[in-house]
């Protein structure tokens, strides 16, 4: 643990996470979201790797251990039971609200869904470091990889929710949990795999440790093609919206000139 003092420190893991809600923020600000349903989401996302942290300690008594145990641990300690936890948390924050009226919200508000579960996440492994390189690691790794991945395995559920909602099309919020779990385990297979290989002095850990990006690169150029799709849809929604409005009559003859 660290030193008392260095509480602030682990304060601070909650960074990563914070600026990554003011930049997902800038992709609705042309029609930006109440903030208090977006804290809404953030805090409800927080709150709910309490409840996680209780059932992965019991899940964690029945691993196996070696490979089959990094697997079962990435896809069904981790995976699952964060991923439910974010759906969870954007079902109550605001699928029955108002303000969650386009397909772009189901981006955003899962996406800060799940920054809420990382920034409490974060601190949590923070204050677990037990040296200043540690913490530096730690704090940069998941900053640059953790703290983004599940931003980006929540906005894909988000938006599964979203264009089942509008659309009724594609799997849904439950669709999406799903996507999201396996998205979410893939990565922590390759991070649990190269720990297990590492251990035994094998070469595999060599060549697992690159696929850490692999599901990392996937799913963010995934991630782009869902909020670009989300972004011209509901521009093709404002042009329809704009066609439909009744145009008001000119006075007579002004319709001539102004052709």
């Amino acid at each position: 643990m660290l030193p008392p003092v260095s509480v602030l420190l682990a304060v601070s893991g909650a960074l990563p996470a914070i600026f990554m809600m003011w930049l997902v923020g800038r992709f609705d600000a042309k029609r930006p979201e109440p903030q208090w349903q977006l804290r809404k989401a953030a805090i409800l996302g927080g709150l709910s790797t309490l409840p996680v942290i209780v059932v992965q300690l019991q899940l964690e008594k029945l691993n196996p251990g070696g490979v089959a145990g990094a697997l079962y641990t990435s896809y069904g300690v981790a995976g699952f039971t964060e991923e439910l936890a974010k759906a969870v948390a954007l079902y109550l924050a605001v699928w029955r609200h108002p303000s969650f009226d386009e397909r772009l919200d189901g981006i955003v508000y899962g996406t800060r869904a799940g920054l809420g579960f990382a920034l409490v996440e974060n601190i949590g492994y923070l204050a677990g470091a037990e040296s200043m390189s540690g913490f530096v690691g730690i704090f940069v790794l998941r900053a640059v990889l953790a703290v983004p991945g599940h931003a980006i395995y929540a906005g894909f559920m988000g938006y599964w929710a979203a264009r089942k909602k509008f659309d009724d099309k594609g799997p849904g919020l439950w669709g999406g949990l799903l996507i999201a779990i396996v998205l979410h385990g893939s990565y922590d297979a390759a991070l649990f795999l190269c720990g297990v290989f590492g251990q035994r002095g094998g070469a595999q850990a060599l060549l697992i440790f690159p696929l850490l990006l692999v599901p990392f690169l996937v799913v963010g150029l995934g991630y782009r093609r869902l909020k670009r799709h989300a972004v011209e849809a509901l521009y093709l929604d404002d042009l329809a919206h704009a066609e439909a409005r009744p145009r008001p009559r000119l006075p007579l003859g002004m319709g001539f000139v102004l052709r």
